[in-house]
């Protein structure tokens, strides 16, 4: 048998086995195995409350790898603290979470770090694999360690037309170095959202805060003493109040709060007339019955409008001299800031006031009085 006929099968079985290679792909490199380490914790926050900080956090689902972790299998947690700048020292706790769950854990801190003044303390937490090795230490969660402010005491309220006033007792011997917490709940939220529109007033939330920079003592009484601006009248609000001690850490402020006050109820009740209207001047006009159309001898009065949501109008006196003030306008509030004076007599001076009225009936102290004479015809 001829050599070319074997050499020809052979050159066509190596091309049939590259391309059965080619088609099946060319392999590449060898890969590691999975460390499967878990990845870093991100969302790590931490709450103080008293001797207690409370954490939590989301357990991650996936390795480093990006490969899914079994969530059949618990991921060991391991927590430290560290005081400013110094070493990150151990929690004792044992701790194992499924991957994708939402873990939790509450450290009662030792005496040191519940003494002393304020100052930064964060927590780490770290995972591990089944060899003990991890990833690396999560986002650090900042409290502040060191002794709470002082409870407030002898928090009271009074109701003013400008708002409510708060008091509270200072601190003896010392200056305030923290700041006032003063927490509000409206007790009456309406049921129903009102109907919508630009003179509609929006619902007021159910809680607010009003933060107090420092103490403000009453020279009357010593009181520390603070003014909220933001009620409306006919509502009713629970205060209370805490001392905060704040502290910058890595660009944010970081606050250690004391103890709530007991809960103060106050109903606002609007029991305050409106302001007294100002700027009140008469002008005597004299009749004219000669032309086709008659006029009357009469006093002109005007004055500044008062600005308050709730007026109903103004009530005009008059009084000549020697004699007491009487009313003169109808019997209802007058709406403009005007009134037109046509029973006067010439001759005759007039002495005149003006009160605003609102709403409820609340009548305000007469204005400065003006006169004016009627000249005689």
């Amino acid at each position: 048998m001829s050599s070319k006929p074997i050499l020809s099968l052979a050159l066509a079985a190596l091309a049939g086995a590259v391309l059965l290679l080619a088609g099946c792909g060319t392999p590449g490199a060898p890969q590691p195995p999975s460390l499967n380490l878990p990845q870093r914790v991100t969302d790590l926050s931490a709450v103080r409350a008293g001797h207690q900080v409370s954490l939590t956090w989301t357990m991650p689902k996936r390795s480093t790898d990006k490969l899914l972790l079994n969530d059949k299998i618990a991921v060991p947690v391991k927590i430290c603290r560290q005081e400013a700048s110094g070493k990150c020292e151990p929690v004792d706790a044992e701790l194992a979470y499924a991957p994708g769950a939402d873990g939790s854990f509450t450290d009662t801190l030792p005496a040191s770090l519940v003494a002393g003044p304020p100052r930064p303390l964060s927590y780490f937490i770290g995972l591990k694999n089944r060899n003990g090795r991890s990833a690396g230490l999560s986002n650090g969660a900042p409290v502040l360690a060191g002794l709470a402010p002082a409870p407030v005491t002898g928090l009271s309220a009074e109701v003013r037309k400008q708002g409510v006033v708060l008091h509270w007792a200072a601190i003896g011997g010392a200056p305030e170095t923290s700041v006032i917490r003063l927490r509000r709940k409206l007790l009456n939220p309406p049921a129903a959202k009102p109907q919508g529109g630009p003179l509609v007033p929006q619902p007021e939330p159910v809680d607010q805060n009003l933060l107090v920079d420092s103490c403000a003592p009453d020279g009357a009484t010593g009181l520390c003493r603070a003014i909220d601006k933001n009620i409306r009248f006919g509502q009713s609000y629970e205060y209370r109040a805490q001392r905060v001690a704040r502290v910058a850490m890595g660009g944010k402020t970081v606050e250690l709060a004391g103890e709530l006050s007991a809960p103060l109820r106050v109903e606002v009740l609007d029991v305050f007339p409106p302001e007294v209207p100002t700027g009140l001047a008469a002008v005597a006009t004299i009749g004219d019955n000669s032309g086709a159309v008659a006029s009357q001898t009469a006093i002109d009065l005007s004055w500044q409008p008062v600005a308050e949501s709730d007026l109903a109008g103004y009530v005009v006196y008059r009084r000549e001299t020697g004699s007491d003030w009487q009313r003169i306008s109808p019997a209802g509030p007058i709406v403009p800031p005007a009134f037109h004076d046509a029973n006067v007599q010439s001759g005759h001076t007039y002495h005149y006031a003006v009160s605003a009225i609102d709403q409820g009936g609340h009548e305000s102290a007469r204005s400065i009085e003006t006169e004016e004479t009627v000249p005689n015809s």
